[in-house]
């Protein structure tokens, strides 16, 4: 009897094991395998990256020039927060197209062109509107695919790496280079060749606070003698001020004596050249450290208090561009614009160059260049395009019909300016340049060795990335 109860007991042992090996009770579902999640495949494929320039780094840098943080610049500034791509108009699949990027700013203008188009040359034109920044960017990415636009708007500093990369096509202005700015047909042009059609172009210029500097001073030699005079009138606390580390501001005063970044040349700028040390530079750089010195130009000055400072009163005279304007006039101080004092010849501020440009791989080039030339060269267009940017208009007509005092004031400073280079060796030169600035006006360095430090820095940065 007792053998027969262990007997039992052993069998219940052995069944409950057998169940648990079979994954517990039969009323518990077993799991289930985990699936992947399905990876959806339309996306577009990312492309090879075109090859970089070997020639210099290219920086992702903002038309914006260095030192102008809260600048309203270079036409290429209007961010949106919007979407990064919305289509304004779109095509129906069998149309034929032209495919125009424009930022918000831009881009209602180029809608109200649509119809004339397709009713000229039954084609479609589709607008797409992309904050300005992210153009470039995305022209990198999806022209090489074929894809993206047949036109689109840019800033000519972006030529050297967009036509190094093979992404611009040239454009033909057919018989219309009279109709532009000089300096407009020169920043939109690359090795020669024209790369972009321009629209607008802009610059700084002097402004200077009417109340206090009845006559504007025609030299810098002027503008120190101005500044001591008001100093110790007690009227201000700075005649002339400038912002440190700011080489785009400093530039006209380094033209006004011979300075320069590179040797421009027929072609366009050497980066062989290098002028950061040039005698023209360091006599400029001179006058600099010597208002330094002399403490009519303090240090620790960035845009805005430059800016708070002419507009309180408290300094008479700046260099700054029409991006300026709405605070000025909001500010309701006296102030004029004018040209760039000179030095020893005449000042050169660097301008900048907005414009049209052609998708290198886009199967409408000729389409493209007909809608630049015949559509958007007119003076009812580049007249609505100058009322929305703000920024004096590059189609000679218009440029010479300026109403605006003010715009048409910067518009005279800059006529005879050089278009900032557009080569990608000038992202070797923005921060030695404006370290060497502010080097000077603190006190820190002297003139000749701040300079030359700085350009052997950029000669060896460039030497180093071109191989």
């Amino acid at each position: 009897m007792k053998n027969k109860w262990y007997l039992i007991v052993a069998l219940l042992i052995v069944s409950a094991l057998a169940l648990a090996a079979c994954g517990g009770s039969a009323g518990e579902p077993t799991t289930a395998p985990v699936e992947e999640p399905v990876v959806d495949q339309t996306e577009e494929p990312m492309e090879e990256p075109t090859e970089e320039p070997t020639e210099a780094p290219v920086e992702e840098e903002p038309t914006e020039a260095p030192g102008e943080e809260d600048a309203v610049e270079p036409a290429a500034e209007e961010e949106t927060d919007g979407p990064l791509e919305e289509v304004l108009t779109e095509c129906a699949p069998s149309d034929e197209r032209l495919v125009v990027w424009a930022d918000e700013t831009r881009s209602q203008l180029m809608v109200d062109l649509g119809d004339d188009f397709l009713a000229e040359y039954g084609v479609c034109l589709e607008v797409t509107q992309i904050g300005f920044g992210d153009i470039r960017d995305r022209v990198k990415i999806v022209a090489p695919a074929g894809e993206g636009p047949d036109v689109f708007i840019g800033a000519h500093d972006w030529l050297g790496e967009l036509v190094i990369n093979g992404l611009l096509a040239p454009v033909d202005l057919a018989g219309l280079e009279d109709q532009f700015v000089e300096v407009g047909l020169e920043g939109c042009s690359y090795n020669g060749e024209l790369y972009c059609m321009p629209y607008a172009i802009e610059n700084v210029a002097f402004v200077y606070n009417p109340e206090l500097v009845p006559e504007p001073p025609q030299t810098w030699d002027e503008v120190r003698d101005i500044a001591i005079a008001l100093e110790d009138a007690g009227e201000v606390d700075n005649g002339y001020i400038i912002q440190q580390n700011d080489p785009y501001h400093l530039f006209p005063l380094m033209t006004a004596y011979g300075g320069y970044v590179f040797g421009l040349t027929e072609t366009g700028y050497d980066p062989t050249d290098v002028g950061i040390d040039s005698e023209g530079t360091i006599a400029a750089i001179e006058w600099l450290d010597q208002m330094a010195e002399e403490g009519h130009i303090p240090p620790g000055v960035d845009f805005d208090i430059m800016h708070e400072s002419f507009e309180n009163g408290s300094a008479a005279m700046m260099v700054t561009g029409p991006w300026a304007l709405p605070r000025l006039r909001e500010s309701g101080v006296p102030y004029a614009v004018t040209n760039i004092p000179s030095g020893t010849q005449e000042a050169q501020p660097f301008v900048g160059v907005q414009g049209f440009m052609i998708n290198a791989f886009s199967e409408q080039q000729l389409l493209a260049n007909i809608f630049l030339t015949e559509f958007v060269a007119t003076e009812e267009v580049m007249q609505q395009l100058f009322e929305a940017g703000g920024r004096p208009v590059a189609y000679r007509p218009v440029f010479e019909s300026i109403e605006d005092e003010d715009i048409a004031a910067f518009a005279a400073a800059g006529e005879n300016g050089l278009p900032m280079p557009a080569i990608p060796e000038m992202s070797a030169v923005w921060s030695s340049w404006g370290d060497a600035q502010q080097l000077v006006i603190t006190q820190e360095e002297e003139p000749e060795a701040a300079f030359s430090n700085a350009a052997e820095q950029i000669r060896n940065a460039i030497e180093s990335a071109g191989g």
